[in-house]
């Protein structure tokens, strides 16, 4: 069973006295990889996730985004046909987690199951075809990004900053907001800008723009913005309700 699945594990479980060619090499071994294919097998792993500087010096001379990079690289050597990655992009730079992303979006194309935990939305955005969000210990919905944005992300975003100083131009943009579209929610406000959940599914995009520009000089608004709600947006609704049993027994 264990040669037939692959495990990124949140905190890294590699040996420190080991190089990184050797580790993967030896997975490799684990997985049953005929022993004449574990060379390119290993280089292709090291060249994917730019493991190649690296790859002959001792684990425990790595950085916590190498120590990332080989441990997803375990996890992938072989092509397992179930993949476990455990928070596995925690730590890496930009450039390095896009490479890991890559490197699983090929297995997932290769017909492999990969089960991905993770906080980045962006993550899941970019690798999940369905996503699964869980409020204490609970799914509370299931389906694709798009479907989970469509279903509880309904309206959009309005980000507005007003550049008067004066207390009573932000409050007049608010109470015109609140006129203009109704049931719109005040997420959060500071230092003249303002954060509003347009509510309603029957505005087009063309409207809200329009509305704003030509509200821009009445109001000194000196920028905006008006999107999708984000599936970030979508699993901050869900964690409302998320209550830490830690604190509670304190």
């Amino acid at each position: 069973v264990q040669q037939r699945i692959g495990y990124c594990p949140q905190f890294d479980a590699l040996l420190d006295h080991m190089t990184g060619r050797e580790t993967l090499s030896m997975y490799a071994r684990l997985r049953g990889i005929p022993e004449r294919y574990i060379g390119s097998c290993v280089e292709n792993m090291l060249r994917g996730l730019l493991l190649e500087p690296y790859a002959n010096k001792l684990i425990r001379t790595f950085s916590g985004g190498n120590k990332r990079k080989l441990s997803a690289g375990i996890s992938l050597i072989g092509g397992p046909p179930v993949v476990f990655l455990d928070e596995p992009s925690t730590g890496m730079d930009p450039v390095a987690r896009r490479l890991l992303w890559d490197a699983v979006a090929r297995t997932r194309e290769c017909g492999k199951s990969i089960i991905i935990t993770s906080h980045s939305m962006e993550e899941c955005e970019a690798l999940c075809t369905r996503l699964a969000i869980m409020v204490n210990g609970q799914f509370k919905c299931l389906g694709s990004p798009q479907h989970l944005k469509s279903k509880f992300g309904s309206g959009y975003t309005l980000l507005a900053k007003t550049h008067c100083d004066e207390e009573g131009h932000v409050e007049d943009f608010k109470a015109f907001v609140e006129k203009t579209f109704p049931d719109s929610i005040l997420k959060h406000e500071h230092q003249g800008m303002v954060h509003y959940h347009l509510t309603n599914k029957n505005l087009s995009w063309a409207q809200v723009f329009g509305t704003l520009e030509k509200a821009k000089e009445k109001y000194c608004i000196e920028d905006y913005s008006v999107s999708q709600i984000s599936l970030e947006q979508v699993f901050m609704s869900f964690t409302r309700f998320q209550h830490y049993t830690e604190d509670r027994e304190k």
